[in-house]
Parts: C-alpha cells; structure tokens; sequence
C-alpha cells in the first residue's frame, strides 16, 4: 500500500473518530512463535500511533525480535466501525513518564481529584517507560456503509453477478 492512500484511509471521517478512542489492541508475535493481541491504551500523533508500556513488559523482547504488528481499533456497536492498521513497532525507551501516556489515559472518565491521585501513583511507580511507536504501512476502515470486510465484499460482488446472469 502506497503512503498516500494509508494517508487517505486514516484521514476518512470514521477513521479520525477511531483514532481519537483510548484503546487499541496490539498484535504481535510472541518469542515462543506464537500470536499474541493485547489492549492497550494509545495516543495518535496525525502520523503515528504511540503506545508506552512499562519498561519490563513482557512484549517487548517479542518486538525487538519481530518488530511487525497489527492494531485493531474499534467500536462495541452495530454495526461496528473497524480501523485495522499494520506497521513497524519501533520502541523508544524514556526516562520519567512520555506525555503521550497522560494523554491517552486523559479521556477516560477521572474526575480532578482522581486524575491527580493517579498521576501521582503512575509516577511513584515507573522511573520510565517503553514507548512503542507504529507508523502505518497499511491501513483499512470497514464502517459497513461504504466498506466491507474483503471476504464479504467478494461475496456481495458473487451475488450481483449471479442475479446479472439469471
């Protein structure tokens, strides 16, 4: 997939309000050779997905070694918006807490006292972090209205050529 159509996938309306949700879920391939997909919280940059991580995660010695990952984010309704992108995890290890991590956890619903008790717990508890950055090589939105899973739209495609012929 060439650059500038992941540009167009992910500047497309439903792609920006999916970007601009808390959580994705990582793919990888885990040391052992086998998949993994884990939740984890994000932040969207206009040209990078940044993810951090504690500095001991047990992911990270799986992307060192394979560094291709896939991200899912979505939504819980029907029918459901679905951008799938794949990319390169590079990983960026910080002293102190990356601001990406306190944005991407500023969406959810603290109120102000809770936001500065869990700021302050996050940094007692990690002297830095693993920032995972993705940049997307591949990208596809399936909103149900005017894109569709590939296998149901080769089946749909089928069908009008079934009706055309009978």
């Amino acid at each position: 997939m060439q650059a500038n159509e992941v540009t167009e996938v992910l500047n497309r309306p439903y792609s920006r309000e999916l970007l601009a949700r808390d959580l994705t879920r990582l793919a990888y391939v885990a040391k052992d050779g086998t998949p993994r997909n884990v939740p984890i919280g994000f932040t969207w940059t206009g040209a990078q997905i940044v993810m951090c991580t504690s500095k001991n995660a047990p992911k990270l010695p799986s992307l060192r070694a394979n560094p291709m990952v896939a991200l899912t984010i979505d939504t819980e309704i029907h029918p459901p918006k679905i951008l799938l992108i794949r990319g390169r995890a590079e990983l960026d290890v910080v002293d102190g807490i990356p601001e990406e991590y306190l944005q991407m956890n500023g969406s959810y619903g603290m109120t102000a006292e809770q936001r500065v008790e869990w700021e302050k717990e996050v940094r007692s508890l990690y002297d830095g972090m693993v920032r995972i950055v993705v940049t997307p090589t591949w990208a596809k939105l399936i909103d149900f209205e005017t894109t569709l899973p590939s296998a149901v739209e080769e089946l749909a495609r089928e069908r009008e050529e079934r009706r055309r012929a009978g």
